[in-house]
Order: structure tokens, then sequence, then C-alpha cells
């Protein structure tokens, strides 16, 4: 069953916590129930227990859909990972979430004022060594009854096209992707998201319906931009954006024919004060209810 959720991101970043930092929770939540998502993924503003966060949510009608985790894995054992993770898997657990965000963050540069053209990279020996790490996590975190899916992110090792290709390679079966159709528009510096999604649709098991307005990228390109520099520019918005330089309509086609049954989330993080949030997540929603219609996903 497909469901839409959003990220509270849009209205509060995580990030840059100056950025809606005005915005009151409950606005948040009141707006995301009223646009007409089923869910939301995690935020700073949520509380860490567990039932607080299920009263919290289900006091809008939204379900909890999933959050992102930070691994440390190129620089710890996977027993300390584990550890560090449980907690985490207990919170996603109890609101009864199906897959458990994980990225590797021990050497990203994606909070950092750096250039974007810093992003660490690993030689083919370390991401098979990386991959094979993910995977143990991965059947530990499945021996629990929830899936690990990896996002791939701009300033992460997992960042370009070929770089999801050597860490698909590297990774098996229990290792599942986070698709994010900005992150790999962005990493292939304007390349189709198409293909990479139809490589990989079988292992995807959550999806980021994001957007990149390609003039604003190229700028963040061509003066050494941080991701943060240009996540307040503005390089990212929501589907059906006539600045957007995505088209969504082919990534849901291949969701269909590949059964995808899972969140298509709107997560797009942008300044709240220059582009108001119950209107872009209105225009994004209406856009991916829109063309999965076209498609028969739904």
């Amino acid at each position: 069953m497909i469901r839409f959720g959003t990220n509270p991101i849009a209205w509060a970043n995580d990030d840059d916590q100056t950025l809606g930092a005005d915005i009151p929770t409950d606005q948040i939540l009141s707006e995301a129930a009223e646009i007409g998502f089923d869910g939301i993924e995690n935020g700073h503003r949520w509380p860490d227990d567990p039932e607080a966060l299920k009263q919290l949510l289900g006091g809008y009608g939204l379900a909890f859909i999933s959050g992102w985790h930070s691994l440390n894995l190129l620089v710890n054992p996977v027993e300390a990972e584990k550890a560090a993770i449980q907690p985490h898997l207990d919170r996603l657990k109890h609101n009864g979430c199906g897959v458990c965000i994980v990225c590797e963050t021990s050497n990203s540069i994606q909070g950092l004022p750096v250039p974007l053209s810093d992003s660490p990279v690993l030689s083919a020996g370390a991401m098979r060594d990386f991959g094979a790490k993910i995977e143990e996590l991965a059947d530990f975190i499945a021996g629990q009854g929830i899936a690990l899916v990896y996002h791939h992110h701009m300033g992460t090792v997992v960042e370009t096209p070929d770089e999801i290709d050597a860490f698909m390679n590297a990774t098996g079966p229990a290792t599942r992707l986070l698709f994010d159709a900005g992150h790999c528009y962005f990493g292939a510096n304007g390349g189709d998201p198409a293909p990479v999604l139809r490589k990989y649709a079988g292992r995807v098991s959550h999806f980021h319906a994001k957007n990149v307005r390609p003039a604003v990228m190229a700028q963040a390109r061509a003066t050494g931009m941080s991701f943060m520099d240009g996540v307040r520019a503005g390089v990212f918005t929501v589907p059906g954006d006539p600045e957007g330089g995505i088209d969504f309509a082919p990534l849901l086609g291949i969701l269909k024919d590949t059964g995808y049954d899972g969140w298509i989330v709107i997560e797009a993080e942008q300044d709240p004060a220059l582009r108001n949030p119950f209107d872009y997540q209105s225009l994004g929603l209406r856009t991916l209810k829109t063309l999965s219609r076209k498609v028969d996903l739904t």
C-alpha cells in the first residue's frame, strides 16, 4: 500500500535550526495533517520517548514513518554500532515503523562550511569493507522486523551514481536502499535519476520525493557552496515546482512496474521564511497523487 508522507524539515530544519525556529510545533503537525499526509518522519522537535511520540503524532492523525540515524561504521566496530542504534530501533518498533533510515556520517561534510567538492571518497577496497559492515548491521536490524534503508546523500561516501553502484555491489539482500530523487540528481550533477532507480528498484524500500532547482545547483557547484549554503539558497524544492529539474512521472512509473508498496515522502528542505511550507508541501502532494493516478501506482 502506497502512503504519502512528509518531513518536518520543510518547516523546521534539523541541520540549521535557525530555519523555522519561529514556527510552532503545533503548526507543523496541524498543517501536515490538513494538507493530507498520512505520516511524518522524524525531526528534532519530536520527543525521544516512543510512547510520547506515538501520542503526539497520533493526536493529529499522523503515523510516524521513520527517522534518520547517523552511522559511524568507518571508525567503530559493528558491535558498537549495533548498541548505538538499538534505542532508535526500539522507538521505531513501538511506532510500527517498517524501515530504519541510516547514513554514514563519520567523515561527512554535509554540515560543514566546506565546498561540496570536498566530499569524502572511499577506495574500492574501503567500499567493499564498508558494505560488509553495513550488511552485517542490516541483518541485525532485519532480525527485529525492520529493514535498513541506506540514504545516499550529498557530502557523504555514497553520493554519486558510481558510488551508489559500488555501495549496492558491496552489500547484500538485507541492505535496502532509500532512493532520494533529489540527492541522486544533485549527485549526478543534473543527470537523470530514472536509470539509477530502474537499476535498483527491486531493493528500494523507501522513497524520498525531493526536487532540485538546476540553476541553484549550478551556482552551488560553481561558487564552492557548502551543502547547507545550497539548502539555504534554495537548491531543493518539491515535486511540481516549475523551477525543479526532475520529472517524477517516470520515477513513479518505475515504482509501479516493480511493485513498490512503501512510503513516498516529500523531504524537501527550504527556508520557510522564503518558501511557505504549507503551499509548497501542498503542491508536492497534489503533484505526486496526480502522477500516481496516471501511472496507476495507487
